[in-house]
């Protein structure tokens, strides 16, 4: 699998990432190893994870099958922490929680480091330096190789990564930032990815398939086994079913049938070129589901299809978004 630079640092990872929002939850522990192995052998190295995933499940999981399954050297490890159960405060950035939240993290994964640490939201009630130093800490400690943010707005991704270059001592460059971003939520255009471009940080699009929607499994009737189904991730699906979606389905399925390839392949290898991105974090169930995303690897879409697809998918941009002088 072709690897690419995370944002402008010299840590390369493999152009579709291996993510486990449903290990230890939906997804077990015999599913995962075979999902981890033939991402492994297929050339992949960034798996994402969180420190909420599965209440921590997901991170367990992963140490485990880390210690025995794929070297923890042919991996980089993505993790997450600022989310928190708490119904009257979802984020905290406080540097007491995010230090405490990476030392547990790390002993879950087994390891005494991660590559890549993400503050999983912008906390709006810790100042954004507190936040930020302690990624600083993270990294100089050794516990992170490189930091990233995840659910950050423009202004938010802006100031952050602005902070840590212009701020006196060391300071942590931003290398990532993670977000939803797929031909059915194309909102990051606007503020985040151009900031992004212009800082020299990469972007880890989450949910590329459209939480699913893309693959087109959803065209007809809603599938027993999807996600669509189930009781806790049907109100995640629900969005993506209007008729806006539809017709960006359909869109995508008149492609496939033209290339001869899957709506999954189409949908994946769209978002995987757009400028700015670094690696889609793909979620499955199981390693057939998998493997069928990284089919994607020998697909590269011809400019007339993405010319169609940009445009039955293309956003509103409204006064003042980016280049809104030109409308």
């Amino acid at each position: 699998m072709e690897q690419r630079h995370l944002g402008r640092t010299g840590l390369r990872v493999s152009r579709i990432g291996l993510g486990t929002l449903t290990w230890g939850r939906d997804v077990d522990e015999h599913d995962a190893a075979d999902m981890l192995k033939a991402f492994w052998e297929a050339g992949g190295t960034l798996v994402d994870t969180a420190d909420v995933y599965g209440d921590g499940e997901a991170e367990y999981l992963l140490g485990q099958l880390m210690e025995g399954l794929v070297p923890r050297r042919d991996l980089v490890i993505s993790t997450k922490a600022g989310s928190v159960p708490d119904p009257d405060r979802r984020f905290d950035g406080s540097r007491g929680h995010l230090l405490a939240a990476l030392d547990a993290s790390l002993a879950r994964l087994g390891t005494d480091y991660v590559d890549v640490w993400h503050v999983h939201a912008y906390d709006p009630d810790t100042p954004l330096e507190e936040t930020l130093q302690a990624m600083d800490l993270a990294v100089s400690s050794g516990r992170a190789r490189y930091a990233g943010v995840s659910n950050f707005c423009g202004w938010q991704l802006a100031k952050a990564a602005t902070w840590q270059l212009a701020a006196p001592g060391t300071r942590t460059r931003l290398c990532s930032t993670q977000l939803e971003y797929s031909l059915l939520q194309r909102g990051v255009e606007r503020e985040v990815l151009p900031a992004a471009l212009d800082l020299g940080i990469g972007l880890l699009p989450s949910s590329p398939l459209g939480r699913g929607v893309l693959t087109a499994k959803y065209r007809n009737t809603t599938p027993p086994d999807s996600r669509g189904a189930s009781e806790h991730l049907a109100p995640f699906v629900a969005p993506y079913l209007d008729d806006t979606a539809s017709r960006i389905v359909d869109a995508v399925q008149t492609a496939a049938d033209g290339l001869a390839v899957t709506p999954l392949q189409i949908a994946l290898a769209w978002v995987r070129d757009r400028p700015g991105v670094a690696a889609p974090i793909v979620g499955a169930r199981n390693a057939q589901q998998l493997t069928a995303a990284l089919s994607v690897e020998a697909l590269s879409l011809p400019d007339e299809i993405c010319r169609a697809l940009d445009d039955v998918s293309a956003p509103v941009h409204r006064y003042p978004d980016h280049d809104w002088s030109t409308l």
